[in-house]
């Protein structure tokens, strides 16, 4: 069962923080951890569901970055923080994850995919479907065309598909949509803004 409740940090919470990764964490966390194990998250997937205005687009030529949205389940990495650097890792990731609030902070359960198989609780970030960044379903043309033009201060959206799809890959299991688009964009050279 998927906790349902927005993440509350709480002062002085003395208990270590998990963060699940599904996208660009997986690959640059860019905060300390203690561990870091495969896990899987039940209840919703991964996808290119969100208009990128900011880190991988802008308003005028969005690009598309990753979501969790709603059914299905998603592997990917769960991080160990210490207690010690809970708060400072909250405010990273609030900082660089809800730039424009398209994502809904919340602890989520996921399974470690290790030798206890434990379940823990994680923060995660959830598309907020009501944004006006979620993008739906879009075609495998329309994804293509977002992440061709997409560029912005993180640098181009084809870049962070690609790096993604490395990501799953080392972790030794396929995402069949997102590699899908990776074949559309391997050869390609990213347009330049």
């Amino acid at each position: 069962m998927n906790a349902q409740r927005r993440f509350e940090p709480g002062s002085g919470h003395s208990d270590d923080l998990w963060v699940f990764a599904y996208g660009s964490l997986m690959w640059r966390p860019g905060f300390d951890f203690a561990e870091q194990v495969p896990a899987r998250l039940i209840g919703e997937h991964r996808a290119l569901c969100v208009y990128s205005f900011d880190h991988r687009g802008t308003p005028e030529r969005p690009g598309l970055v990753l979501g969790l949205d709603r059914g299905g389940a998603c592997r990917g990495i769960a991080f160990r923080v210490a207690a010690s650097r809970r708060e400072a890792t909250i405010a990273y990731l609030r900082g660089r994850e809800q730039t424009t609030h398209v994502y809904r902070e919340v602890m989520r359960s996921v399974w470690l995919n290790d030798d206890a198989r434990r379940r823990v609780g994680a923060l995660a970030y959830v598309v907020d479907r009501g944004h006006v960044q979620y993008a739906g379903r879009l075609t495998i043309a329309e994804q293509v065309r977002y992440v061709r033009q997409g560029h912005g201060r993180s640098g181009h959206n084809r870049d962070y598909v690609l790096s993604t799809v490395r990501s799953i890959e080392a972790q030794g299991f396929r995402d069949p949509k997102l590699h899908l688009l990776a074949e559309f964009l391997r050869d390609d050279t990213p347009e330049r803004g």
